[in-house]
């Protein structure tokens, strides 16, 4: 069983929405990975972006950039 850490969990209103902050991510070089929404938190779509937590202002810039808007942002444990 892993370990859980820390994570910055981004939540969409749409799953274009956030399969399009994973091709902006990885076109960009940007940590993380879309991941099923966890139970603890309601989100629109099922879909979230999940990434380092210290790297919250560079995914927000990138977001900003691409026009992709998020329905929230969470800290939790993963």
């Amino acid at each position: 069983m892993r370990k859980k850490e820390r994570k910055l969990v981004i939540t969409f209103h749409t799953t274009a929405d956030a399969m399009a902050m994973e091709k902006a991510c990885r076109a960009n070089s940007l940590p993380g990975r879309l991941i099923p929404v966890p139970r603890e938190i309601s989100a629109g779509c099922g879909l979230a972006w999940c990434a380092p937590p210290d790297r919250m202002e560079d995914l927000l810039m990138l977001m900003s950039e691409q026009g992709l808007e998020q329905e929230d942002l969470h800290e939790c444990m993963i």
